[in-house]
């Protein structure tokens, strides 16, 4: 009774049961009216080893902290709190078998997992159309599911702490992602593809073992802070990577573009035809080549901010493109738009 007493005390809709040591939820002595206001309901801190399933008859819940608890899996019970929108399970020892098979179909907006024993990314997170925010850092995340593309409606996407080695193409399908963080996990490459996050606002890598960064993220044009402290980024200038000559095929398809020969599908088959539609323009001012396949892939270091110097990897049609080494670690293949970014374009840089 005097734990139902102190929950009542916080406030209309609120009930605090957390920090009581409890093993279980009794509501024996909690109105019916009680259980029909109540929106939120705190169990954090106690010694729930699942979720009980008193719980439900807060059939009005949409906010539940289940944090600091001993839970290894929750019931299909919660399947009948329909109008919950925020899910905090911290710091318990939940793993991708814990939960329900249709843990999907809540109307989830907020859902924080961080802190458990997850190795994988549970497909039932992946359903939950109407997330906002996912938090899963602090796991034991290995990989980060193509699946991932379907939360459509993701702010904020939170993984840092895990045993993450690639980021997958798909993050990129997240129109409204405006945070992204993936610290403290074994990066090694930031696909290109993040390019087309128009909404990202800040993007966390610190502490993985990134080496250079794709030229792409300076078309980021919202992004306002960048962390990438605690990585063997490149000291010194990488002037030539690797380069495969180009076949026939590619030595003609350079000749069409770059002369400016006209085709058409009535010239051409239509292979060819959307084969000669691929063509990259060198990004080397210099120069008026085109590239397919192959091409010279080379490290250049970039000004952001004017304080700041990061490695980007860039893509020319062939090694002339490329300057002798110098004690400047500046290719002429740089241009003067790309050799700096404006403070209003990047806030912060965070390398130190």
């Amino acid at each position: 009774m005097e734990s139902h007493e102190r929950a009542a005390a916080v406030g209309d809709g609120v009930l605090d049961f957390s920090r009581l040591g409890l093993n279980t939820l009794s509501v024996d002595s909690i109105t019916d009216r009680r259980k029909r206001d109540t929106k939120q309901l705190y169990l954090n801190y106690n010694r729930l080893g699942s979720l009980p399933s008193s719980v439900t008859l807060f059939f009005n819940l949409e906010f539940l902290d289940i944090s600091n608890n001993g839970l290894s899996f929750i019931c299909e019970d919660i399947m009948r709190l329909t109008k919950l929108k925020t899910l905090i399970a911290k710091n318990n020892r939940l793993d991708e078998f814990s939960l329900p098979k249709e843990f999907g179909s809540l109307q989830l907006e907020v859902l924080n997992f961080s802190g458990n024993r997850f190795e994988e990314i549970p497909l039932q997170c992946t359903k939950l159309l109407r997330l906002q925010s996912l938090s899963l850092g602090g796991n034991r995340l290995k990989s980060i599911p193509a699946e991932i593309e379907n939360l459509t409606s993701l702010e904020m996407l939170y993984l840092g702490g895990n045993l993450i080695s690639a980021i997958p193409p798909e993050v990129a399908n997240l129109p409204y992602l405006t945070y992204l963080v993936l610290c403290d996990n074994r990066i090694q490459s930031v696909p290109p593809q993040l390019t087309r996050l128009h909404s990202l606002r800040s993007l966390s890598l610190h502490n993985n073992l990134l080496t250079y960064l794709p030229r792409e993220i300076l078309s980021l044009v919202h992004l306002q802070e960048l962390s990438l402290r605690g990585n063997p980024l490149v000291v010194r200038f990488v002037k030539e990577m690797t380069y495969d000559p180009p076949s026939l095929l590619e030595l003609a398809g350079r000749t069409v573009k770059s002369r400016n020969l006209l085709y058409s599908p009535f010239d051409l088959p239509a292979n060819l035809v959307r084969y000669l539609d691929l063509a990259s323009k060198c990004p080397n001012p210099k120069c008026a080549g085109v590239y397919f396949d192959s091409c010279v892939r080379q490290i250049k270091f970039v000004d952001f901010c004017g304080k700041y110097r990061l490695p980007l990897m860039h893509y020319l049609c062939s090694p002339e493109c490329t300057s002798p080494c110098s004690s400047n670690p500046q290719s002429d293949a740089e241009s003067e738009e790309e050799n700096s970014v404006p403070a209003d374009r990047l806030q912060r840089v965070l390398l130190g």
